[in-house]
């Protein structure tokens, strides 16, 4: 339903660890350099789609691992976990995240959740078909975590570090466990989220500079 939350059920779906969404592909071995700010620090964002998968909720899913640094030094690392169901919409299973202190020590993994667990439930992460005006629950583990997004535009400007590109996927996205705060983020065809940026209630932003693909090793 156009420009109402769209609440679909990801059981009795076929799901595969293979994603080739356009806008969302996770091709193993490809890495992805952001560069932004985030709570006033100057931030190094690394994401690699990694060949391992992981059950969750009963679903083979893809494992993708986020490194983030703030001034340099490893602040935050996460898998996250996610599968394609037979019509190539992406669904987000769930992820484990820790949060480490200035001696690398783990301070606290409240951001990690999975579906089947503690009324966990996978949510869409992206359309195989977007729509302007459709929403979606990204995650819902209630409490801890609730994100939503609507599609604004398949029609997007967008620069970064990497490239300029037209026709860019943007989405808003906001959750109610932090009421006032509102992000965009772009995304391409063929090469997935180019850009995030917080637009109201704060000022993050990660742009896309590097893309590192297993066929080239050395792309941007």
């Amino acid at each position: 339903m156009i420009g109402a939350l769209c609440a679909p059920s990801a059981a009795g779906r076929t799901f595969s660890a293979h994603v080739d969404n356009a806008w969302f592909p996770l091709r193993p071995g490809t890495t992805y350099v952001y560069r932004g700010m985030k709570d006033g620090s100057p931030a190094r964002d690394v994401v690699l789609v990694t060949h391992r998968t992981k059950r969750v909720g009963g679903v083979r899913c893809r494992v993708v691992h986020d490194r983030l640094y703030l001034r340099g030094r490893l602040a935050e690392r996460t898998a996250d976990y996610y599968a394609q169901d037979a019509r190539g919409t992406v669904w987000y299973f769930g992820e484990d995240t820790a949060e480490l202190g200035r001696r690398g020590r783990v301070i606290t993994t409240e951001g990690t959740w999975h579906t089947g667990v503690d009324g966990a439930r996978a949510g869409v992460f992206m359309p195989a078909h977007p729509r302007v005006g459709e929403r979606h629950r990204q995650e819902f583990l209630r409490g801890h975590a609730e994100d939503h997004f609507e599609v604004v535009s398949l029609d997007a400007h967008v620069a970064v570090p990497f490239d300029t590109f037209e026709h860019a996927l943007r989405t808003r996205e906001w959750t109610p466990l932090e009421p006032g705060v509102v992000d965009a983020k772009y995304y391409v065809r063929g090469i997935g989220e180019v850009s995030e940026q917080t637009v109201r209630g704060g000022r993050e932003a990660a742009r896309l500079v590097r893309v590192v693909r297993p066929a080239d090793r050395g792309v941007g």
